[in-house]
């Protein structure tokens, strides 16, 4: 029979897995409590770090309908769970732990698909979503910004061409 502490702890981590877009398994052994506040506070808004328990994690990960995480429910577990831009979250994890190597990646889960460590690691490196829009922005600018070119290329060749044609015509009065 479950202790009601244990299902309502279970309900809670479940409800975290749906309503997150992302999680990141780290293992935290090493790190003191003001690391972790550190930690807390470097996610900000786009995560929430909580530890947990790994047999309660499992049984809410298989509630929510995610799979893959077994694996990385060994030893002590806390959770990032990311609400905002995942990859924020994840440079942030990672920042954090090249400063303090006690923090270790252990995998996770994005939109549902489990994450290795080196996925998550990619995930990092990637450019943040502003500038990922700003890059598509410049370059929709710049293939509008040829067509137009092209467009307007034969009516100036035009234009050049009976310029010319207007010079030489001087150019030969003058001279008869």
């Amino acid at each position: 029979m479950a202790r009601p502490d244990k299902a309502a702890a279970v309900a809670e981590l479940t409800e975290r897995f749906r309503s997150s877009n992302a999680a990141v398994l780290t293992e935290y052994r090493g790190l003191t409590v003001a690391q972790l506040k550190t930690l807390r506070k470097t996610l900000g808004g786009n995560a929430n770090y909580a530890v947990v328990k790994n047999t309660l994690t499992a049984i809410a990960a298989k509630d929510a309908g995610l799979e893959g995480l077994d694996d990385a429910l060994a030893g002590p577990s806390a959770i990032a769970f990311v609400t905002g831009d995942p990859v924020e979250a994840a440079k942030g994890l990672r920042d954090f732990a090249k400063a303090n190597p006690a923090l270790v990646i252990k995998g996770g889960v994005l939109d549902g698909r489990p994450l290795t460590a080196a996925d998550i690691t990619k995930l990092a490196d990637l450019e943040s979503r502003e500038v990922l829009l700003a890059k598509a922005a410049g370059a929709m600018k710049a293939k509008l910004y040829q067509a137009a070119y092209l467009f307007t290329a034969p009516a100036s060749q035009a234009v050049r061409t009976v310029e010319a044609l207007r010079v030489k015509r001087e150019e030969s009065d003058a001279a008869a």
